[in-house]
């Protein structure tokens, strides 16, 4: 059974629809991507799950384990292994 699907309205005045009580709206999300840097490479509930977090850099993230970050609601398991290469790039890891 599919979950019903709400009009909302953002702040800019974006019309859009979801199902969940997540606020963000998907035209600002494309708007406000980074164009570099790690975030730019993850998805959308990724990378706003993080920002809410104030994890905004590598080394940030590399403070956390990979438990920690799979429990930040809008994470799953398909962005783990971004990170983990992201960070295996820049000489970090997460935490063990």
């Amino acid at each position: 059974m599919k979950a019903e699907k709400n009009l909302r309205v953002c702040e800019k005045g974006h019309n859009y629809y979801k199902s969940s009580d997540c606020p963000s709206c998907p035209t600002c999300d494309k708007e406000n991507k980074p164009k570099s840097g790690f975030l730019s490479k993850l998805s959308s509930p990724a990378r706003n799950a993080l920002v809410h977090k104030g994890i905004d850099t590598l080394q940030k993230l590399s403070k956390y384990t990979e438990k920690e970050i799979l429990k930040i609601h809008g994470i799953g398991p398909a962005s783990l292994p971004i990170m983990r290469t992201l960070l295996e790039e820049a000489g970090l890891s997460f935490i063990e």
